[in-house]
């Protein structure tokens, strides 16, 4: 099945995700100031994703890639922002809509369950997780990821609790690492992988669509 019809797989999906056509969507346009990746020298990781999300009614949206693997996988979401030291943490209100029996599949490992992890990039990230580098990426603490599931979901995560590093440490053992990138921050979002692979994607093995309601520094 291509990856056109897989999202565009006739007028009960429609119906039932309660949302406009994707003819409407693309009239609406994109959302420029969210991308879709992530996108490193050259390559976009989220795989036969636009580069950006679409505007919706309520808010804006994308669609999940699948039913295979070798359809596609979403990976990162994010915005630029401004330093984040003054910030208390952050809010996402999103709502995923989906057939019954849609199951997420963590792209790079199967066997484990799909998650939602809130994320923050200090500037100056060369992706490679190297020397410093390694405290440039942080993502929601692990007992405050969220499994994919149909339905509407508010997180908040504070900055004052153990978000987690690309290479495993944590806000505890590394506190000056974790002030250093609210300090410099570049991007916020959120991104889907599992453990392990906190960013490494998703794909959906029926038609489902991720809607974000409200997405706030606070």
């Amino acid at each position: 099945m291509k990856r056109r019809n897989f999202l565009l797989s006739g007028p009960a999906f429609g119906a039932m995700l309660a949302v406009p056509s994707a003819l409407g969507a693309r009239e609406r346009g994109w959302v420029r100031e969210w991308e879709i990746g992530p996108l490193i020298r050259g390559r976009n990781y989220s795989v036969n994703m636009p580069p950006h999300p679409l505007e919706s009614e309520e808010g804006w949206y994308f669609d999940f890639p699948g039913p295979r693997r070798s359809d596609g996988h979403v990976h990162y979401v994010t915005r630029a922002t401004a330093p984040l030291d003054r910030a208390r943490g952050i809010r996402l209100h999103y709502r995923i809509d989906a057939r019954p029996g849609t199951r997420f599949v963590s792209q790079e490992y199967p066997d484990r369950e799909p998650l939602l992890s809130l994320y923050i990039q200090r500037a100056g990230d060369d992706w490679r997780a190297a020397g410093a580098t390694r405290y440039h990426r942080w993502y929601s603490p692990d007992s405050r990821v969220v499994p994919l599931q149909p339905g509407e979901h508010e997180v908040t995560i504070l900055f004052d609790e153990n978000w987690i590093s690309v290479m495993g440490s944590d806000h505890e053992r590394s506190p000056r690492e974790f002030t250093a990138a609210l300090a410099d921050a570049a991007r916020i979002g959120f991104t889907l992988g599992t453990q392990g692979g906190r960013g490494h994607g998703v794909y959906a093995t029926a038609p489902a669509r991720f809607t974000v309601l409200g997405f706030s520094v606070i």
